[in-house]
């Protein structure tokens, strides 16, 4: 019998045992009493057997139609309709669990090449020129990975994963899947600090779980995606990367990673090591969910280190979504400045860049399944001196969206999945979490 199971993830492997949406129905729902039954299911899983021996599927994503405006002499305004679809597939195999996922995105053609206006945004390159003022679109593919997990003994675990586009062991869990983010779809300012890696095409990823503790290691392919968004970058799996995931309690989870990235920007020559810290927290039932995460990150290229922190938090409110976030990031100041590759001389300046956002969304309508939501966002700056010609003193930006996304079981969405690994389970006293 084929069991079907619709929630969100990022994962392609179970770590920690049951997921926490196992725990959870929709958002909004009552307590169901089937909730424990699913919950067992994924806990069989994780032990490497299922309840009827067939795939347990799970699906989700979400379509923006979205209107932004930038503010400043950089900014401007444009409508657009950022967009991922995700599913999974899970069964038992031998002694172990194996899931299959793959994620993918129209971005290239309801974003275009260049992506969506942020102001302060900088990574990647668009027709051999830095992108600079803009938020890169997803590449078609963005994740093609299989990962197995096989029980040691009573408390411990093996996973092994491969992905031709997916994620290594670097990073807190990328900002589309955090929970703590659930208001707001831009990037963040940071993400090629944090999470830039999410979409790399070529992983291999082996874990080790002992109760609360997990090790991670991979070895990837660490170069940035061109602009050639429909196709494979395939290159040398020649970077490296480990994280230390802790959870000290069911709610709280923490993580510390770092990596050498071999030649990961096409315009900057040279390796960079990318370390960060991060603290999530999870807790409550779906209605009244509270979520924040914290992290830091840096980047230390040959030359220059820059540096980036970050604190979010996202409280549910029923059928009301709640998010805030603020932002310091050290930027590529006079490849804000100049709109293009600076001298060498001036390519290791960096400013510090401060953000805050504020975002809301509220369920409006369901047809079969499918949610549609309105938000708003807005974000404030901090400008450093050197930027305040180019971008202004004080620009403001808000974005306006309707947000679609497809049905979500009685397992509730997803948050928090990683491509090795489970998301956060809830605290004990949640009973139902996301």
């Amino acid at each position: 019998m084929k069991r079907v199971i619709v929630g969100f993830g990022l994962g392609a492997g179970l770590l920690w045992g049951a997921p926490a949406s196992a725990q959870n129905p929709p958002q909004g729902a009552p307590d169901a009493p089937h909730d424990h039954e699913h919950m067992h299911d994924m806990a069989d899983m994780e032990h490497g057997a299922t309840t009827d021996g067939g795939w347990h599927l799970m699906q989700d994503g979400a379509v923006y139609l979205l209107f932004n405006h930038q503010g400043g002499a950089r900014g401007g305004d444009e409508l657009r309709a950022p967009n991922w679809w995700m599913g999974m597939a899970t069964r038992g195999a031998g002694r172990g669990t194996l899931t299959l996922s793959g994620m993918f995105s129209l971005d290239p053609a309801t974003v275009g090449r260049r992506g969506y206006r942020e102001l302060f945004q900088v990574g990647e390159a668009y027709e051999g020129a830095p992108n600079v003022d803009r938020q890169h679109p997803h590449d078609v593919w963005m994740q093609l990975a299989a990962a197995w997990r096989t029980p040691i003994g009573t408390s411990s675990g093996l996973t092994v994963a491969g992905a031709v586009a997916g994620e290594p062991a670097l990073g807190p869990v990328a900002f589309m899947h955090r929970a703590s983010a659930a208001a707001i779809p831009f990037a963040p300012l940071g993400h090629h600090t944090f999470d830039s890696t999410h979409v790399a095409f070529g992983v291999a990823t082996v874990g080790l779980d002992r109760g609360p503790i997990a090790v991670e290691a991979s070895a990837f392919n660490g170069r940035e995606p061109d602009a050639q968004r429909w196709d494979f970058d395939f290159g040398r799996m020649d970077s490296f990367s480990g994280r230390l995931w802790v959870r000290p309690s069911p709610s709280v989870e923490l993580q510390v990673s770092s990596g050498r990235l071999i030649e990961p920007e096409q315009l900057h020559h040279g390796n960079v090591v990318r370390s960060t810290a991060s603290v999530s927290l999870t807790r409550g039932p779906q209605a009244r969910m509270l979520a924040v995460s914290a992290g830091f990150g840096m980047n230390a290229a040959e030359e220059v280190t820059r540096r980036a922190a970050f604190l979010e938090a996202t409280r549910f409110a029923g059928r009301t979504v709640l998010s805030a976030r603020a932002e310091v990031v050290e930027v590529e100041s006079m490849l804000l400045v100049l709109g293009r590759l600076p001298d060498h001389e001036d390519e290791a300046r960096k400013d510090a860049v401060g953000a805050f956002t504020l975002g809301a969304q509220r369920d409006v309508a369901t047809w079969k399944g499918m949610t549609a939501a309105v938000g708003v966002n807005g974000t404030l700056y901090r400008v450093p001196e050197i930027l305040k010609a180019t971008h202004g003193s004080h620009p403001a930006s808000f974005q306006v969206f309707l947000q679609v996304r497809p049905p979500v079981g009685a397992m509730g969405r997803m948050w928090n999945m990683r491509m090795a690994g489970p998301p956060m389970a809830p605290g004990p006293h949640a009973g139902h979490v996301h």
